[in-house]
């Protein structure tokens, strides 16, 4: 997929890049794979506000993919390939033999057409499914499984990808695009290639309007506001709050690390990189 620029008619269509998606389908859905999805605002049942800055944005179906890939031995043809208003990469409609249509997360380079396999010892090709032992050291992959059976849960944004780099008794070394580098059970599965829409990272939106059709409400700095409503506001004149960057709450805005489950860091050689 090309990038697409606009005439600078506007202030808004100068800045705008957006991907063009001429080769995608232009219906609507797969109906019976399709279900309707509720809008919370950023509510929770009593109606108050959890998470900030959430607005309503553009009504849109859930498209239910297919994360698990056991339809096994049987081919499946990749009928057209659409967009996904809920996630960052395309999807593409497959068919199999028996007629039964699922979504899966579409590879980069593959085309309508082409046919996909899932299931033990099958050909190293984009869109192919099978355990991490049947994957040979240097291929790229998506969709990883954590557990076997467990769906896939790792790698399935737009130009993602995973590499496969060697085997330990029953685990397979993975290196995530992020410096990661940890062990799967070898047994768990993965889709061979990398994830499409590789362009999605060079979008520029152009305007403010393209966010709240995306259900995100504007934001005001901490320090443009009154000590009363920030930790960061008050001062004379324009201050930058004289601080390390907090929440209105007085929270790290590096985050609170809220993760208890220490069970899984055995699995991980090395964290990844940080930022310099």
């Amino acid at each position: 997929m090309a990038l697409k620029t606009f005439k600078s008619y506007t202030k808004s269509t100068r800045g705008t890049v957006l991907v063009d998606k001429k080769g995608l389908w232009k219906g609507k859905p797969l109906k019976s794979l399709t279900m309707g999805k509720h809008s919370t605002g950023g509510r929770n049942n009593l109606g108050r506000i959890t998470s900030r800055h959430r607005g309503v944005g553009h009504k849109n179906k859930y498209r239910e993919i297919d994360f698990y890939r056991k339809k096994d031995d049987m081919k499946a043809k990749i009928e057209r390939i659409e967009y996904d208003p809920n996630r960052s990469a395309y999807v593409a409609l497959v068919k199999y033999e028996d007629n039964t249509m699922k979504y899966i997360i579409a590879p980069a380079n593959i085309s309508i057409g082409n046919e996909v396999v899932s299931g033990r010892n099958k050909d190293i090709k984009t869109g192919n499914c099978m355990p991490l032992s049947d994957i040979p050291a240097g291929t790229n992959i998506h969709n990883i499984e954590l557990s076997p059976g467990g769906g896939g849960k790792l790698v399935r944004s737009a130009g993602s990808s995973a590499e496969v780099t060697g085997i330990d008794e029953n685990y397979c070394i993975i290196k995530l695009k992020s410096g990661e580098i940890r062990k799967v059970i070898n047994t768990a599965r993965a889709t061979i290639g990398i994830v499409s829409n590789s362009d999605h990272q060079n979008i520029k939106i152009g305007k403010a309007g393209r966010n709240r059709w995306k259900g995100i409400r504007p934001q005001t700095r901490g320090v443009a506001m009154n000590p009363v409503d920030h930790p960061h506001g008050g001062g004379e004149g324009k201050t930058a709050g004289g601080r390390h960057p907090v929440s209105p709450w007085g929270q790290s805005a590096k985050g609170l690390k809220t993760r208890s489950n220490k069970r899984t860091n055995k699995f991980i050689i090395s964290r990844k990189k940080k930022r310099k």
